[in-house]
């Protein structure tokens, strides 16, 4: 590249095969979200101009990938693609023995039924929806060792995912070790605004779990993702690969929970990676009971398949340089009309600060539910709510838990829009902010009892 002169940035591959999308009336848009009760998860796909709901299961696989799919040896017991799996997890990820799962969530309730027990406490650096919710079906409970700046959409802190050892010790000490079966470590913490952690904080976590003998689980959806960071903002590591460096992260830890529907970039499929022979033995004998046989555990061969590719193709940088790339794009567009977002730009999503967008909501009237359904009436982007609604009730007041970051979700999934898609996300976003002040907030009308915002309906105030 010539000195001083900046060259225009495109995707790193071709299109091949392309899907119609259905283009609406904002009338239309109006309709469509009274029906959902103003949920972008009850909305019809086929409404949707531009899906940006979430990065699970809805990233484009590649060729090879599409290819493993034929390869699928569709056997009860001992899949040839189940053993292609197992290899790819030690090569990439260091872990020993594989426990395939139907999707992230199979691992965290096989994981959390056979670590946790009742009374039990488990610290983590924020919480996820799912991840949390197993936790306490087991009878334990979650608690918060993050570091403060990753409450604080404003802080420009570059590994907002950090553990705060003054919180976790805190806790040894309240509780005792025997209290705390594992430390939960999510790399690119989604609830954060898709934040790292650094190498740094996951080293000095290892020699905190070994003096104290507590193992430390990672959350590995998008430890690809958290490798980049670490590449272009850690001393010491930009010229290390990002598969050295997704090495190294889970060398740190103990076993991994994986929803493979993100950094692998497949439709379905997940899996329960440990290093110890006992709780592995323990672990496919209850995936047996809840996902299937130990060697298909919930997934078709083709599909573990296709998901040994997509770990292959995760590392490598020119994917993953364009894959945080488009996201940053989305997010530096945004900053430039002055929108509100969590900052540094996270590696999945832009995460608008709904407290900030619509300051005359209150809260418990939920205003990044309500900015979430405007945003799809006025463009036609479906996004999703993180905040009040999916933080959900204390269970002991049953108030609101009024989280400091009231956020809505726009991700990005891998390898399906372009740089135009991106740019209609924004101008959408700009024209709803301009009229803000018109935007209403919501009431329940129907509220699940558990992971609400997949299901509850609303209706508008006033």
């Amino acid at each position: 590249m010539e000195s001083g002169k900046k060259r225009s940035w495109a995707e790193p591959f071709k299109i091949k095969m392309v899907e119609p999308l259905k283009m609406t009336t904002r009338e239309y848009r109006q309709k469509c979200m009274e029906d959902a009760g103003y949920n972008t998860f009850l909305l019809k796909s086929e409404d949707v101009y531009i899906d940006l709901l979430t990065d699970s299961g809805t990233s484009a696989m590649s060729d090879r990938q599409w290819a493993g799919l034929m390869l699928g040896d569709e056997a009860y017991a001992g899949s040839r693609n189940f053993y292609h799996l197992e290899d790819a997890v030690r090569e990439f990820y260091s872990y020993k023995h594989v426990v395939p799962t139907h999707q992230g969530r199979g691992a965290e309730h096989i994981l959390s039924r056979i670590m946790i027990k009742d009374g039990d406490y488990v610290p983590g650096n924020m919480y996820f929806t799912t991840t949390r919710l197993h936790q306490e079906l087991a009878g334990g409970k979650f608690v918060d060792v993050i570091i403060d700046e990753a409450h604080d959409p404003n802080s420009r802190h570059p590994f907002k995912g950090d553990v705060d050892f003054e919180k976790l010790e805190d806790l040894r000490k309240k509780v005792g070790r025997e209290k705390i079966p594992y430390v939960c470590i999510a790399t690119c913490v989604n609830m954060a605004g898709g934040q790292p952690i650094s190498m740094a904080n996951l080293k000095k976590l290892r020699e905190w779990s070994k003096e104290h003998d507590i193992p430390v689980i990672h959350d590995a959806t998008r430890v690809a993702e958290n490798a980049y960071f670490i590449k272009v903002r850690e001393e010491g590591y930009k010229d290390k690969s990002i598969a050295e460096i997704v090495y190294e992260i889970c060398s740190l830890t103990d076993g991994c929970t994986m929803s493979a529907k993100k950094d692998p970039m497949v439709n379905i499929g997940g899996f329960l990676a440990v290093n110890d022979e006992e709780l592995f033995n323990k672990a496919r004998n209850m995936v047996v009971i809840y996902e299937g046989l130990h060697t298909y555990g919930g997934m078709a061969g083709r599909d573990m398949e296709a998901l040994a590719i997509g770990i292959e193709e995760s590392v490598q940088f020119d994917h993953i340089r364009a894959r945080v790339g488009q996201v940053e794009y989305l997010g530096q567009k945004l900053l430039d009309e002055k929108i509100p977002i969590v900052v540094p730009v996270g590696g999945h999503a832009v995460f608008l600060n709904a407290r900030e967008f619509l300051p005359h909501i209150d809260q418990d009237q939920f205003p990044a539910q309500s900015l979430a359904a405007e945003i799809f009436v006025e463009s036609g982007v479906r996004s999703m709510e993180r905040g009040n609604v999916s933080k959900g009730r204390n269970p002991e007041t049953g108030e609101n838990y009024r989280p400091a970051l009231e956020l809505v979700r726009l991700t990005i999934p891998r390898r399906v829009y372009t740089q135009a898609h991106m740019d209609v996300t924004a101008e959408g976003i700009i024209d709803v902010y301009q009229k803000r002040d018109k935007i209403k907030g919501l009431k329940f009308v129907y509220e699940p009892a558990y992971l609400r915002f997949f299901q509850a309906r609303f209706e508008k105030i006033g």
